[in-house]
């Protein structure tokens, strides 16, 4: 698709996704309570909302505070509405409110509650006074004409509770049989209906009720319940609203709870029909009254049907406008869909244009490339200078040679020395000058390996070493690197002071150091199979090896490397080339740090063991007889393979054939490997750890138990009570039998 055609379809799509939506009336709609009539009627106008798509309905409710409509009115009118719908709470405050209003040119509908002002558009509600007129022919009616009458008001000075009562009480002036003997102010709500008629009842506790007029369903309710709790004979109660539902004025009437109830029309509809009338134009009632009609018994059951079946249509209109609603947002991400594909089709002809670029720069980019290849064999020469591994193997046998006291004699081990020196000051040579002839690109990795497998063939065989069984009682250091001449180089310098192990790789070496337990380490960092990271890692999270220090030898001299090092587990880390003394403090100063954290460790024991035995000599001073040596076994918490170890010992201690062998094939050992384990972590031999434990749970069963000293020998694994008794005289300073007097 050419971009030409591209563009125009952009901007017709981008108008379209930024089309504004036609202006919408903002229509404010205050009421001056919040009960369930009003919820009816803010449900109704919201319905009817649904077809009225250019208007946006914004409630208030004022909670029957006068004070608190004027501040949500006059709040209305600042935000900017466009008509105004109101229900005056009481006639007078609010009043001046809607006054403003309109003066404003906001057009006013006052709905259910008159205003003492023509400043409002519209008005729109029932006949109060009527309904009053009418409820009062029906109490004369339903008395007979006889009869004592209460009256419980609605809020004082809100415009239907003075036309209900003017009307109600015009139509009983006539009717001298029948009295109003109590007007009680209330103020819509049942709990206040409530208080009032249960104060008047107990001032008047003799006095006779036949009918209950309440201004609203609820006061009627709240005037039932005062009665219900005074006792007494029950009057009928009456009241207005006639809402629906079973917490509605109708179904108290179906349900007997009250005598009648008088349909107080909401019709929101209409009063949204009416506000867009006025909004738009067209002509309009300025007054319109609300028809009414009264319910009794007879009429509830019919009313309930047909108000749940406006209920349930009203619900489904409800659900349906959501369903549109859902399809309006699919089509509206639809829509952004089709502006993001023609963006991102934008945006791909626009990499097709970068990289139409890039590759019109691609010669030159070739030149420069050709450059850098240049400069990296600048690089690779002066890296050449800095091989460290041929440096070192000259660097250590010229030092040998420079202290050998007689060059005429010259030793085997000299010769030794120098066969290395020639073969790697070769070797180095020629790296080094392949590295300079080499033609502009060639990798130094390919120039290395050439020139390794030319020094391989001319290189004179390095013989193996035999695999040896090592004295477990000698400090025992593994070498561990590929280069065979600096394996023999290692060993020249370390075979003197310890017994050397050597391996070709740091999977070898791995194999080497689970089968031999070494004191120490030290391993070179690139090597083929397993380089020297990952074996120092291996190591360390092996509960065989994680005591042993491990010590780096390599080239990477960068200090990014070294700290790789250390965070793989390594104890010590030098560079090539590096002095063999410092080499040789190093391995000796980890290995004097290993006896000193353990000679620490049994100071720390025979200390414990000396304040225990002061305690104990202490507490029985009073006597003189022989006071025993406490001894303590190493915490098991210390580390996990000693854990193991002693949970094997307890496992088995009762067998008296028990073994080093016994036990090291329990936990997947050799004998030497426990051997140089427990050696390192504890300073004792498993044969002693062993005996140590025995007496340790006799020690304890003797004090704790009623078992007898045979009992606890055999228990404890030992063959005999008598050989029983020398070890623990030996280890405690007393016998098992003094110890429990």
């Amino acid at each position: 698709m050419n971009i030409r055609n591209i563009i125009p379809i952009l901007a017709i799509l981008t108008l379209c996704a930024c089309h504004k939506e036609e202006k919408k009336f903002r229509v404010g709609v205050s009421q001056c309570s919040d009960d369930i009539w009003r919820d009816k009627q803010n449900q109704e106008l919201q319905t009817a909302d649904f077809f009225h798509d250019d208007l946006e309905l914004c409630f208030v409710k004022a909670n029957d505070n006068s004070e608190q409509q004027i501040h949500q009115i006059d709040s209305l009118v600042d935000s900017g509405i466009d008509l105004l719908i109101v229900a005056p709470n009481q006639t007078a405050e609010v009043t001046p409110a809607i006054d403003r209003a309109y003066d404003k040119g906001i057009p006013v509908i006052v709905f259910e509650r008159k205003t003492n002002s023509k400043k409002y558009t519209a008005f729109i509600g029932a006949d109060n006074r009527e309904m009053g007129s009418i409820m009062g022919d029906y109490v004369v009616n339903r008395l007979q004409g006889k009869g004592r009458v209460m009256v419980v008001m609605g809020l004082k000075g809100s415009s239907p509770a003075t036309e209900r009562h003017n009307g109600f009480r015009e139509a009983l002036q006539g009717e001298p049989g029948i009295s109003i003997v109590a007007t009680l102010q209330g103020d819509w709500t049942q709990g206040t209906a409530y208080n009032k008629v249960k104060e008047w009842l107990s001032k008047h506790p003799t006095e006779s009720i036949d009918l209950v007029f309440g201004m609203n369903d609820r006061t009627a309710m709240g005037a039932r319940q005062a009665f219900e709790e005074h006792g007494g004979p029950m009057p009928l109660f009456c009241g207005v609203d006639g809402l629906p539902g079973e917490k509605g004025g109708i179904a108290h009437v179906r349900d007997s709870l009250l005598d009648a109830t008088f349909i107080y029309p909401t019709h929101g509809e209409k009063l949204l029909q009416l506000a867009d009338d006025i909004l738009h134009g067209r002509p309009y009632e300025k007054e319109t009254t609300l028809s009414s009609a009264i319910v009794t018994a007879g009429k509830a059951d019919v009313l309930l049907m047909e108000s749940e079946e406006v209920v349930r249509e009203a619900e489904n209109l409800q659900r349906l406008h959501e369903k549109i609603s859902e399809y309006m947002q699919e089509l509206t991400s639809q829509r952004m869909f089709i502006i993001l594909a023609v963006v991102i089709i934008i945006l791909l002809l626009l990499l097709s244009a970068i990289v139409y670029v890039y590759l019109l720069q691609k010669a030159h980019m070739a030149e420069e490339r050709q450059q850098m290849e240049r400069e990296r064999l600048d690089f690779y020469t002066r890296v050449s200078h800095e091989l460290r591994t041929p440096l070192t193997l000259i660097h250590g046998p010229l030092e040998e040679l420079a202290a050998t006291p007689d060059k005429q004699n010259v030793a085997p081990r000299t010769l030794e020395l120098f066969g290395i020196l020639r073969r790697n000051t070769n070797q180095l040579t020629m790296i080094i000058s392949k590295m300079l002839d080499a033609q502009v690109g060639k990798d130094i990795k390919v120039i290395a390996e050439e020139a390794q497998q030319e020094m391989s063939d001319m290189a004179e065989p390095v013989a193996e070493i035999p695999k040896q069984e090592i004295d477990v009682e000698q400090t025992t250091v593994l070498i561990i690197d590929d280069n065979a001449d600096l394996r023999v180089y290692l060993r020249s310098i370390l075979q003197d002071h310890y017994t050397v192990i050597e391996a070709a790789d740091g999977e070898e070496g791995l194999k080497v150091a689970h089968e031999q337990i070494p004191d120490i380490i030290v391993s070179d960092v690139m090597m083929p199979v397993m380089n020297g990271l990952e074996f120092c890692q291996h190591v360390k999270t092996d509960s065989l090896t994680s005591h042993v220090p491990v010590i780096l030898l390599t080239a990477r001299a960068l200090s990014q490397h070294q700290i790789e090092g250390y965070r793989c587990g390594a104890d010590a880390y030098l560079t090539k080339p590096f002095d063999k003394e410092v080499l040789l403090a190093r391995i000796d100063n980890l290995l004097k740090g290993r006896h000193y954290l353990r000679n620490l460790w049994d100071r720390q024991t025979e200390e414990n063991k000396t304040a225990q035995q002061e305690r104990h000599e202490e507490n029985a001073a009073e006597d003189e007889k022989p006071k025993p040596k406490l001894t303590t076994l190493p915490s098991p918490d210390s580390d996990p393979f000693l854990r193991q170890l002693k949970d094997v010992i307890d496992q088995h201690m009762s067998e008296t054939d028990l073994s080093v062998e016994d036990i090291g094939k329990e936990m997947l050992l050799s004998r030497v490997q426990l051997y140089r384990k427990v050696k390192a972590l504890t300073g004792t031999t498993p044969v002693d750890l062993i005996r140590k434990a025995r007496l340790a749970k006799a020690h304890t069963l003797l004090t704790d138990s009623m078992l007898s000293i045979s009992e606890i020998a055999y228990q404890t694994g030992f063959t005999s009570p008598s050989y029983f008794n020398k070890c623990f005289r030996d280890e405690y300073g007393i016998a098992p039998g003094d110890l429990r007097k």
